[in-house]
Order: C-alpha cells, then sequence, then structure tokens
C-alpha cells in the first residue's frame, strides 16, 4: 500500500515520508478499511513535530473515512463493503489512516451514511466528536446562553452548529476576521466578536445585559481563561478541550463567588460510555441531513507536509483533508 510515515520527530517536510508499505491484515475483531481520505488536526501535527515515538515507523492521523474491505475473526462479513468514519486510529497506535489502508478494531469504524462524502466523514472523529462533547455534556444547551471561542475553527464550526441544533437560546463566538465572522453567522452564531478588535469581556456584557454566558466552549484555556470570571453566569460551565500551554490559572474568588464550573476532556480518552452516546448523537446529526462541513483543502497524499503545514499555519478555514482518491 501506499502510506505516509515518520521515523522522528521534525518539520513535516524533514520528515514525513510517502512511499510503498505491506498491507495490513486485520486480526480477530478488527476490520481494514481501504482509505479514501484522511483528516489532518493539530493534534496530527503536535504528534509529528515532538510527541514521543511510540514505534519506529509512525504513519500519521486520527481520523478518515473509507470502506471496509476485509474483516477479521468474530466480524460479520456483512461489513465488507460498508462506508464508515474512524476515531482514534493514531492515537496510542503507529499505524493512523495517511494510508491506502488502515486496520483498526470493529467499533472504531463507525457507518458512514450514503449524504456524507469521505472528504466530510474525514472531520467526523476529533471535530465533531469533540464539538457534540462539549455541547452536550452536564446537562447540555438548551435555553442558555453559550460562547463558542474561535467559532471559525474545525470544532468551532461543528459547536456552534451542534449548540443551535441542541436549543442554545444565543449563540456568541469569538473570530479574528470580517470573514470568519460571516462564516459563523452562516452557521447559526447569534453574534460575533473580533477579539483583534473588540473587548470580549465588554461585549459579552453587553449582550448578556451583564449576566454572562452559561456555557464557553473553550479552544484555548491558557490564552483566554483570564476572561472568564468577568463573563461566566452564575452556576456557569467552562468546558475546556484545548490549550496551547501546559499550566492554566484563574482567579479563585470570583470564579467560586459565581459558582463556577470547568469540565475538562479530550476526545482520545473519553469514557466508553460517553463515546457510545457521542457518536450515536453524531449519528443521527448526520442522518438529519442538517449538518454542513467546510472542508479548507484537500491535498494528495504526496503533499502531505503542505496539509500539515497548512494546519501548522493557523490560517485555514475549516477542516483539511488528505485525498487517497481511490
Amino acid at each position: 500500500m501506499r502510506a505516509a510515515w515518520y521515523e522522528k520527530n521534525g518539520a513535516a517536510r524533514d520528515v514525513l515520508e510517502v512511499g510503498g508499505l505491506p498491507d495490513p491484515l486485520p486480526g480477530p475483531g478488527e476490520v481494514r478499511v481501504r482509505i479514501h481520505a484522511s483528516g489532518v488536526n493539530p493534534s496530527d501535527v503536535k504528534a509529528r513535530a515532538g510527541r514521543p515515538l511510540i514505534a519506529p515507523r509512525m504513519i500519521p492521523h486520527s481520523d478518515g473515512a473509507g470502506i471496509i474491505d476485509a474483516v477479521g475473526t468474530g466480524v460479520a462479513g456483512e461489513r465488507i463493503g460498508e462506508r464508515v468514519w474512524t476515531w482514534n486510529a493514531a492515537w496510542q497506535r503507529s499505524n493512523g489512516t495517511a494510508a491506502e489502508y488502515v486496520v483498526l478494531p470493529q467499533d472504531q469504524a463507525v457507518h458512514l451514511p450514503d449524504s456524507t462524502s469521505f472528504e466530510e466523514g474525514a472531520c467526523l472523529g476529533i471535530p465533531a466528536l469533540t464539538a457534540l462533547r462539549a455541547v452536550t455534556t452536564d446537562g447540555g444547551v438548551f435555553g442558555k446562553t453559550v460562547l463558542v471561542t474561535g467559532g471559525a475553527g474545525a470544532v468551532g464550526a461543528y459547536a456552534i452548529q451542534f449548540a443551535r441544533l441542541y436549543g442554545a437560546a444565543r449563540i456568541i463566538t469569538t473570530v479574528s476576521s470580517s470573514e470568519k465572522a460571516e462564516i459563523c453567522t452562516r452557521l447559526g452564531a447569534d453574534h460575533t466578536i473580533n477579539y483583534r478588535t473588540e473587548e470580549v469581556v465588554d461585549r459579552i456584557g453587553g449582550i448578556t445585559h451583564g449576566r454572562g454566558v452559561d456555557r464557553v466552549i473553550e479552544v484555548d484555556a491558557a490564552t483566554n481563561v483570564a476572561m472568564l470570571p468577568g463573563i461566566i453566569a452564575r452556576d456557569g460551565l467552562c468546558v475546556i478541550y484545548g490549550s496551547s500551554k501546559p499550566e492554566v490559572s484563574f482567579e479563585f474568588f470570583p470564579m467560586i463567588l459565581a459558582g463556577a464550573a470547568a469540565r475538562f476532556f479530550i476526545v482520545y480518552e473519553m469514557a466508553p460510555e460517553a463515546r457510545t452516546e457521542t457518536v450515536s448523537a453524531l449519528q443521527g446529526q448526520l442522518a438529519s441531513g442538517l449538518l454542513r462541513h467546510h472542508i479548507a483543502g484537500t491535498y494528495a497524499l504526496d503533499d502531505i507536509a503542505a496539509a500539515h503545514e497548512a494546519v501548522e499555519s493557523g490560517k485555514t478555514i475549516g477542516n483539511v483533508v488528505v485525498s487517497l482518491g481511490q
């Protein structure tokens, strides 16, 4: 099979290789997916750049979509030919989706509706599941005011949509340009705040008449948590799925006086019950046909280094996908 891999950490163009590797075979309880599209996420490029290698050769990318073409013992033969999307393909594993084939435990290959393209399916495992869990955990958002930081990002764009679909009363999002503001408005945001030109705390105070937001869906806790005491409503919740630095701190007394809470989670380590619930909910949203996917760019496997660089640049609006064009 053709695949991309790296054998040491470093810059994309220095360490990523593309070539031929042996076709993998599924073991008991596993399926083999013929990959049509592979999603590139920030965690994928961070792993390539600096996360310790767990094997001599690492095939990157956790997210992907394709067709099951072989199954191991214990897996129903009827699954052969099924369109699927994948999750956690490269999490604590050495063989991700940046290859013509990936072998996974059967539960990590989820049915992909015919109405969802392979490129769109490659955006589900990390961005969509993260967004959906952030919106639905701890009681959900029905009737609530929600702030999505970085609403034009891969997770943020889904979070805005899920907040709307799950009944949020008001959705506010932060952006860094007018182009991103327009995208977020189309996705369902009621208010956009350009954090480069506006004072976020003041704007939120004005929008909510001083009450604050009931839920913050936070992409970068280290950068944004300082404003949390000034924007969180009484008994509000901050759901944190990312941070640009390893340490996060905020003022204690304003938070305890507000009765505020912080929920940290990483999509890779969701409890089995939460994973099952969230995947099922996502399947329902896909079936509804209401969910919109934004592909920022599609690259050939030979151009995988450029795909990684696009994600690292932070300038893409939407998801980056590597096409294996089956």
